[in-house]
């Protein structure tokens, strides 16, 4: 079985009310920012240049103490692949998206409503973890 590590951002925005990022996967699912790790690259390297390379945001600031890890199994290419995502909680003052061909759509949710829009229950999980961390 093929292991890929990738890494990603749950990306805010509070220049009104706070406000989540999630992207429109091509297979028609709502997510958060991440992609695949390339040789040499720290986690936190790989989620800064996924978001800016699908989004087009560089502007991101970490916020210590939040990373969060899941893991699922899929099938590409005739081949079973083990999937870990390392997620890191960013807040960002842009709010205008360059979306990458990557991606179907975007949209900025407060947090009820990105809870609903997002398809798998481990994305849920984030976020609601996210929102735990960010009212302490």
């Amino acid at each position: 079985m093929k292991e890929e590590v990738s890494a990603g951002i749950i990306l805010f925005n509070e220049s009104e009310n706070r406000k989540f990022l999630l992207l429109n996967y091509p297979s028609k699912h709502w997510d958060f920012v991440k992609g695949k790790m390339e040789n040499g690259e720290t986690t936190h390297e790989t989620a800064l240049r996924e978001t800016k390379e699908e989004t087009g945001i560089s502007d991101v600031e970490f916020l210590d103490g939040f990373e969060e890890e899941i893991e699922y199994y899929f099938r590409a290419e005739n081949q079973d692949i083990h999937k870990k995502v390392i997620f890191f909680l960013g807040k960002t003052k842009n709010l205008d998206i360059i979306l990458s061909h990557e991606h179907l759509d975007f949209i900025w949710l407060d947090y009820d409503n990105a809870l609903n829009k997002i398809t798998y229950e481990n994305a849920k999980n984030l976020l609601k973890k996210s929102k735990k961390f960010l009212d302490n």
